[in-house]
């Protein structure tokens, strides 16, 4: 993480930056494409944005130029909320990814 001197279960190679869009009035809802699915509605409440990625990162998503989502062998790392609203296509591929022989 860049700004949080915490270093979590560090087993996917990014970089968070946490509320980078700023306190909970900062939240926000828009749509953007999302790799493998197509167009998407995105939750952002106090959200991070993916800083930096290394090698082997896939980015699945961006807004505004930030990574927004990203995919590292069976782990997805989203900025934003999918479980708001009734769109289940990113649950689908998370579940498609896990489920998938490696």
């Amino acid at each position: 993480m860049s700004n949080d001197n915490k270093q979590w279960l560090q087993t996917f190679p990014a970089t968070v930056r946490r509320n980078a869009y700023g306190r909970q009035l900062g939240s926000f809802i828009t749509r953007a494409p999302f790799k493998g699915i197509g167009e998407v509605t995105m939750n952002f409440i106090r959200a991070p944005y993916i800083e930096s990625i290394s090698p082997g990162v896939e980015v699945l998503a961006e807004v505004n130029h930030h990574i927004v989502a990203a995919r590292y062998k069976k782990q997805m790392i989203l900025s934003f909320h999918p479980e708001i609203g009734e769109d289940t296509r990113i649950h689908k591929q998370f579940l498609q990814m896990v489920t998938k022989e490696i």
